[in-house]
């Protein structure tokens, strides 16, 4: 470890203070009108039996079937329709594929397909682009004038592993003609290409593509109109629950009171955490799910800013040791601010071994306890080498922040609430598998990237670009295009682990490592700390799910 100085000081550098939450009381007093929701349900039932028994009877050919599946993905159906879709997927990979990759010359067929196989475990390879090259290695210049075709190329590339040249070159080659067409084209086209280049769809949270996608697709002259009713009248009763849980929550944050107590040196940002879980589970069966997730991000998110922007190192470090022996009458021994913070704690785990014994997920109850300690240990961590100003190594922050990703509490947090989480899953996600490790340390780099610049003020705060730029001699600039690499190798793992690796765990529990990534990327989009200023990032967002209806 390198030392940089050893001075202590009393607290934290130049602390840093929050606004309170954009939206005061906005969701408090929402009550759910059972009625509406009611007559949502019955037209919903009828639509979804209309669509079983014409639309996906009367797909048969392999395009049909791709664009059925994709358009009944993208407008968040999916869940609906999971075992039809699963069948028709098997369907196209072992009726068709083969052939139009082999012969078909058609780009967006091959490449959607491709996506789609690639995003429901089919390992199918890449070389199936290749037709599509010169002789240099290099796309033919006949497909800069196939929109729809670079499109689903682009697309495609995303899913891409470790030492696919011909997807590397394929993103390369469809960024810089799908940004050059761009000011040329017309909706709907226009505005698929303009959301792809910001949130490729395999990285997107689903429901947020969902409801922009309801409002691309109308404009669609191929749509389904079935379809397109059916998912209006979907996100609408999905956002009526997710109104009735945000009133839940903000009934229960307003009776903890710890608002006043907390800003501004912590981050009162409930709605963005309850976003969080949204985009973890979006579907209704979840709705335990998005509310533990939302109360223990928030939990999280206090403890982070206590160690980090206000606590001295004395008092961090008996918080720490308290915390560890999990003893509610030690609290007299805290300082007043972080006697509010150990109440907060234990109210949370309170509610979870409630929830816990009630589901019979007793199992999981001293992991999540075990959790929210290794995170006050890593935050402790952190605090003394910023208050020392010690860089560790690169790679000793990054082990520590395995952990202070939050992926473990995160993932405990929610366990009460899934149905298929056993004793052995539990086991599985303390095992540190690769999706896991790499799910933390991509998601932490989009946080790094999202918050150096708030949290380095000015060079009085040492941050990882810190530990970077020290350890390899760069400059911040450089750091930072370091670590959009790391992003995108981080990506690359993921996929590598989704397609080829085959779990004994719920399905389930994959995909929220995938979505825990792409709401981080959400988040952070383009170096914006969008949890902290919520205001351009998550808030237009946050409207749109939880306040706009569709227009049906």
């Amino acid at each position: 470890m390198t030392t940089v100085a050893t001075c202590i000081v009393e607290r934290p550098p130049t602390m840093a203070t929050f606004g309170p939450s954009l939206w005061g009381d906005t969701f408090s007093a929402f009550s759910l009108d059972d009625k509406v929701q009611e007559t949502y349900a019955q037209a919903i039932e009828e639509l979804k039996k209309e669509v079983r028994e014409n639309q996906m009877v009367a797909t048969n050919s392999g395009q049909q079937i791709i664009i059925l599946i994709d358009a009944i993905e993208r407008l968040g159906l999916a869940y609906h329709f999971a075992k039809e879709i699963e069948e028709k997927i098997k369907q196209f990979h072992d009726q068709f594929y083969k052939n139009y990759a082999e012969n078909e010359e058609d780009l967006v067929t091959i490449a959607l397909g491709f996506r789609l196989l690639r995003e429901h475990h089919y390992h199918v390879s890449s070389g199936v682009f290749a037709k599509f090259m010169n002789k240099d290695k290099k796309f033919e210049e006949t497909l800069i004038d196939d929109v729809e075709g670079l499109l689903n190329l682009y697309e495609a590339a995303h899913i891409r592993t470790h030492g696919e040249d011909i997807l590397e070159e394929a993103v390369a080659f469809t960024t810089h003609h799908l940004n050059r067409v761009l000011p040329q084209l017309e909706s709907p086209i226009k505005d698929k290409v303009k959301r792809a280049l910001e949130h490729p769809v395999h990285k997107a949270v689903l429901i947020i593509e969902a409801r922009l996608y309801i409002s691309i697709y109308e404009k669609d002259e191929s749509r389904d109109e079935v379809l397109l009713k059916l998912a209006k009248l979907n996100f609408n009763y999905l956002q009526n629950l997710y109104k009735d849980e945000l009133s839940q929550l903000s009934r229960w944050w307003s009776k903890l009171d710890l608002k006043s107590k907390l800003v501004p040196y912590a981050r009162d940002r409930l709605i963005e955490c309850f976003f969080w879980g949204v985009a973890f589970q979006y579907e209704p069966e979840y709705s335990e799910v998005r509310i533990a997730f939302a109360k223990s991000m928030q939990m999280v998110s206090t403890i982070d800013d206590t160690y980090d922007n206000y606590a001295t190192l004395e008092e961090a470090q008996l918080f720490s040791e308290i915390l560890e022996r999990w003893n509610k009458d030690e609290i007299g021994q805290l300082p007043d601010f972080m006697k509010n913070i150990y109440q907060f704690i234990m109210s949370v785990y309170e509610d979870y071994e409630s929830d816990a014994t009630k589901h019979g997920k007793s199992f999981a109850i001293p992991h999540f306890r075990e959790s929210v300690k290794q995170l006050a240990w890593a935050y402790n961590k952190e605090l003394k080498w910023i208050v020392k100003r010690e860089l560790p190594s690169f790679e000793e922050y990054y082990e520590n922040s395995v952990t202070t990703s939050c992926v473990y509490v995160m993932f405990t947090a929610h366990f009460p609430g899934m149905k298929s989480v056993t004793k052995e899953t539990v086991d599985w996600l303390l095992s540190e598998p690769k999706i896991v490790i790499t799910t933390a340390k991509t998601g932490r780099y989009y946080d790094d990237l999202g918050t150096h610049e708030r949290e380095h003020k000015g060079g009085e705060k040492l941050t990882v670009m810190d530990c970077y730029m020290k350890e390899h001699g760069v400059s911040r600039q450089e750091a930072v295009s370091k670590f959009f690499e790391l992003v995108e190798e981080g990506w690359k793992d993921l996929n590598t682990e989704w397609i080829t690796k085959t779990y004994t765990v719920p399905e389930e529990m994959l995909v929220q490592l995938l979505n825990y990534v792409r709401v981080a990327k959400v988040t952070y989009n383009n170096g914006q700390d969008g949890y902290t200023n919520p205001q351009k990032v998550l808030g237009p967002y946050i409207l749109a799910l939880f306040v706009d209806p569709v227009v049906v």
